[in-house]
């Protein structure tokens, strides 16, 4: 059965792309280019982009790309999404080259933002995706497991874990359930992919103007969360939770705000899921040390 192999990409709609830039390069440590049409390209790789940002004002997620790996996956995997009822559409060539990939097709999400398929990423960068110098380690984590993850807010939570496990097709990889006070929780549920990062989506239930709470990248050098984080109180960049480690899927990580509003988790050493040893739990903390909130994720 066909799969989504990994999340590859994402773009988003941005107010003042001159503060993404700045933000990119002097602060995540990431590459920038510049594309058509005005926007920006953020690389954390050799890929030409993994982040697009595009003038617009909502500052908010508007695309998630998925990887398919092959045209007979890609079509496969369409095929299953139209006999789930749900209203695939095979975009233009035009907006293909945009993406930097061979084919594309897409779907709305109930979230308000779509999720785009795709095989044959093009215009690899031979230097590596000129990641800034910042960095001390070799830079990002992607490989075969993709960008990191994104955790989109749900409208109707149960309606959405619904919507990633039996439409998209996602892989439920376990739960947190936390009483934050006496009868209130805060859930959330995760999923992976076939190559197996521990998750490429999750989605919860909280009071949020935005589409998107967070999206994470991971680093391949620890001390390059922590120098991030530095740089971050430096330049007086609003942290939103402290260094801390979540128990699920095992993440050193620091969460500060973006030029967008929405969350940015930088971390390091997560989980690749091996599905014959996996056992799904379902936790009762989010963080089992640190991540001391400093402010809510947006006003």
């Amino acid at each position: 059965m066909a799969e989504l192999q990994n999340l590859a990409y994402v773009v988003i709609g941005a107010s003042d792309l001159a503060a993404w830039r700045t933000f990119a390069t002097d602060i995540v440590g990431a590459g920038v280019s510049d594309r058509s049409g005005g926007s920006l390209g953020i690389r954390l790789d050799d890929h030409p982009w993994r982040v697009l940002v595009e003038q617009g004002a909502d500052d908010d997620l508007s695309h998630a790309g998925w990887d398919l790996g092959t045209e007979a996956s890609l079509e496969d995997y369409v095929a299953a999404l139209r006999s789930r009822g749900a209203e695939v559409q095979e975009e233009s060539a035009e907006l293909a080259a945009a993406r930097s990939v061979s084919r594309l097709f897409s779907v709305a999400d109930p979230l308000g933002f779509t999720h785009e398929f795709f095989i044959g990423r093009t215009g690899q960068i031979p230097d590596g995706g000129g990641l800034s110098p910042i960095l001390r380690g070799p830079g990002f984590l992607i490989d075969d497991l993709g960008i990191g993850h994104i955790l989109p807010v749900a409208k109707n939570y149960d309606e959405s874990v619904n919507w990633y496990r039996d439409v998209l097709g996602l892989r439920y990889s376990d739960r947190i359930r936390q009483e934050m006070a006496p009868g209130v929780y805060a859930d959330a549920t995760f999923f992976h992919t076939a190559t197996g990062r521990h998750h490429s989506l999750a989605t919860g239930a909280f009071p949020s103007p935005k589409r998107l709470n967070h999206i994470m990248f991971e680093y391949r050098d620890m001390n390059d969360v922590g120098l991030a984080f530095e740089r971050a109180k430096k330049a007086g960049i609003p942290i939103v939770l402290e260094l801390g480690h979540h128990p699920n899927d095992q993440a050193f990580s620091f969460y500060m705000r973006t030029p967008s509003g929405f969350g940015l988790e930088l971390g390091f050493g997560c989980v690749v899921i091996d599905e014959a040893t996996w056992e799904p739990q379902i936790y009762d903390v989010m963080s089992d040390w640190g991540h001391a909130r400093n402010m809510q994720m947006v006003d």
